[in-house]
């Protein structure tokens, strides 16, 4: 059994489905990785350096933004990686009607297709690699 998953090809974090100790040395996403401390079981572990303020992608989409230097094999959680996601203490602006609707209808859409309206955005899932 592999002891992370990863989604996407674009992703440079992925999912352990196990404890991972310190100085162990697992192979993702076409990578090699030593983990440099411990990550528990559904924590995600770096599948590259990512630095400061640099996208986490996970799902082949950024999940977060990184608020600190994150080194290759390190535990990425709450603790390094900062998300507007489900935050109400940014103070959202207020959107008029149409704004509302809009926005809206683009939900709706991407729902149905599975696929964002954006011609470059990435797709909301993608299937596991057969290898």
């Amino acid at each position: 059994m592999n002891a992370v998953l990863v989604i996407s090809a674009r992703d440079n974090v992925a999912t352990a489905l196990e404890p991972l100790d310190p100085g162990r040395t697992i192979r993702a996403g076409g990578a090699t990785i030593q983990v440099v401390e411990a990550i528990p079981r559904g924590h995600k572990i770096a599948l590259q350096a990512i630095g400061a303020g640099d996208a986490v992608i996970k799902y082949g989409s950024a999940i977060g933004t990184a608020s600190c230097e994150i080194a290759a094999g390190a535990h990425v959680h709450t603790h390094n990686v900062a998300s507007t996601r489900g935050r109400g203490d940014l103070g959202a602006r207020a959107r008029g009607p149409d704004e509302i609707g809009a926005a809206s209808n683009r939900a709706a859409d991407q729902a149905n297709s599975g696929r964002s309206s954006e011609p470059d955005a990435p797709r909301i899932a993608e299937p596991p690699d057969p290898s």
